[in-house]
């Protein structure tokens, strides 16, 4: 059993990059999505660090190792007009679960929106995950049935992008 006085949950550093694609690599084989998997541990370094940072991780270690990670970017409310925090992913490693690693994990994003004055804090779960789905409602989360996620990717990003030309 892990003790949580042995977990640290941090701001993730340029050097952790190697750590945090090997725990997205560990997420893709959980969601049975290695296929999808593309990046690598130098673009996600120079996405999180880079001159354009696109996102950040929060990491989670226990005893020095990384078990965690959260990454989320904002976005924005026009109803609220108030800047938002999007979690992409938070994933923990199988061994540690059921931990309160998790929680920790989401509990320092939610930190850090309200530090930063967001008027929401969101993210996806998969339909299948019914675990994930219990454990977000557990923390106050309302999973919103009513809502689809629309998603344009590869050369259909191109093909939209040519609609106004036309």
């Amino acid at each position: 059993m892990t003790s949580r006085s042995d977990v640290i949950v941090r701001s993730a550093k340029p050097e952790d990059c190697p750590a945090i694609f090997n725990l997205i690599q560990g997420l893709a084989e959980y969601e049975k999505l290695q296929d999808a998997l593309t990046g690598d541990a130098s673009t996600l370094k120079e996405h999180l660090f880079g001159s354009q940072r696109y996102a950040e991780v929060i990491l989670a270690e226990y005893k020095g190792q990384p078990v965690g990670f959260a990454l989320f970017f904002h976005n924005y409310s026009t109803f609220l007009t108030k800047p938002g925090i999007y979690l992409e992913d938070i994933f923990v490693l199988s061994e540690y679960r059921r931990q309160g690693i998790g929680k920790l994990l989401l509990s320092k994003v939610a930190q850090i929106a309200v530090e930063r004055n967001c008027g929401r804090l969101e993210w996806s779960v998969l339909d299948w995950n019914e675990p994930a789905q219990a454990f977000y409602r557990r923390l106050g989360a309302d999973i919103l049935e009513e809502w689809r996620i629309c998603r344009v990717t590869g050369d259909g990003i191109n093909q939209l992008a040519q609609q106004s030309k036309k």
